[in-house]
This record gives structure tokens, sequence and C-alpha cells, in this order.
């Protein structure tokens, strides 16, 4: 006994009676609805499939400069994502060889220090002579 959705132009896709995934997570102190990155992203995948975006944010009861804003968020990230390379054995040598450098330095200024002390104090004291 299931009906099956209808449209309202033919040619326009059919949707489903419970579309739009549930209701948002909670409400906001504000009256508005607070939606978890899962769900923005979701809706955000959405907008990017196609689907008008004054429609979806009618539809969810928000502001279009909302969805556009996860909108330009999502695919931050996943250009984000995309820049990231894979890590491989060149990234461990050269963390390794990082760390050596900082080491020199350090002890190379500390060796600085040393010198600069042992300068101020003159020259070395004179020594009697054992004769």
């Amino acid at each position: 006994m299931d009906k099956e959705p209808t449209s309202g132009a033919e040619g326009a896709p059919q949707r489903a009676q419970y579309a739009g995934g549930g209701a948002p997570s909670a409400p906001d102190t504000t009256g508005q609805h607070r939606f978890s990155a899962q769900r923005k992203a979701a809706v955000a995948m959405r907008v990017m499939r196609g689907e008008p975006m004054e429609t979806v944010a009618r539809e969810l009861n928000i502001t279009v400069a909302r969805l556009s804003g996860w909108r330009d968020r999502a695919m931050a990230g996943a250009l984000a994502a995309l820049k990231e390379r894979e890590r491989d054995d060149r990234d461990d040598e050269i963390a390794r060889l990082k760390a050596k450098v900082g080491e020199i330095t350090m002890d190379n200024e500390l060796l600085y220090e040393k010198i600069a002390v042992l300068e101020k104090k003159g020259p070395l004291a004179h020594r009697k002579s054992r004769r």
C-alpha cells in the first residue's frame, strides 16, 4: 500500500515523502536550528550536485547566504584535502635532519656564549715557572 510520490510538473524529479534526512540536530537559543557537520556536508553536496540553492534553503528553513557559506566551506575543505600529499620516507628523513640542524645550532649558540664569557674575563692567568 505504498504510495509513490508524484511530481508537480512533468519531467521534474520525484521526491520521497520524507526526503531531507530528518529534523535538525537541536534548536538554537536564537530560534534557529543547529545542524551537525555531517548534515551540513550532506546539504552542501545536494547544492553541489545541482539542486537549486533557493529550493534547498526553503526546505531547510535557512537563508541562502548560510547555505552558500556551507557550500563554500565544503569546497575549501575538499580542495585542502586534495592538496595534501602522502607522506613518504623522505619526509621522515627531512624531519630527522631538521632536528639535527636544530641541535647543532643550539650547540653553536651555547659555545659562542661560553667564548664571550671567557673573553670578558681577560687573558688566561699567568702560571708561575717551576724552575
